[in-house]
């Protein structure tokens, strides 16, 4: 028998807590904002220039983290003021200021899951796999609200 409890919500609820408060002070010693990460890091995954479709991506974010398309909105909003991003018809891309930000974040937060994800690669697939199929199941579940 494991010391540990199986795969449920609470389990996966604090890890994601757990997680969560190691990555707001890093975000805070950048800066940033959680939205504010996350349009970094997907204007990051969309391309070596960082060149993302502004439609695209606020609805990327907002379904994947459930948060309201309005809170992407101002992230974004406030990274073209801070001169992070770059906006032209609709089309967002990462400054070179927007990409040492994120490279800085991602670095320190790459310092800090090393320490935290030092798994073999089979359990990390199977944990992977795992998450992955219970967020298809809530997805479909919260589809039906």
């Amino acid at each position: 028998m494991s010391d540990y409890p199986p795969l449920s919500t609470r389990v996966t609820g604090e890890a994601e807590s757990a997680l969560g408060a190691l990555l707001t002070p890093v975000l805070a010693e950048a800066g940033l904002t959680f939205p504010q990460w996350l349009v970094l890091v997907i204007a990051t995954a969309k391309g070596a220039d960082g060149a993302a479709n502004r439609a695209d991506l606020v609805a990327t974010i907002a379904d994947a983290r459930k948060i309201d398309p309005a809170e992407v909105e101002a992230a974004i909003e406030t990274l073209e003021a801070t001169a992070a991003l770059e906006i032209d018809n609709g089309q967002l891309k990462l400054t070179d200021s927007g990409r040492a930000v994120h490279r800085r974040v991602r670095t320190r937060l790459d310092e800090i899951t090393a320490r935290i994800f030092d798994f073999p690669a089979e359990d990390l697939a199977t944990a992977g796999r795992i998450l992955g199929i219970v967020t298809e199941r809530a997805n479909a579940v919260l589809a039906t609200f």
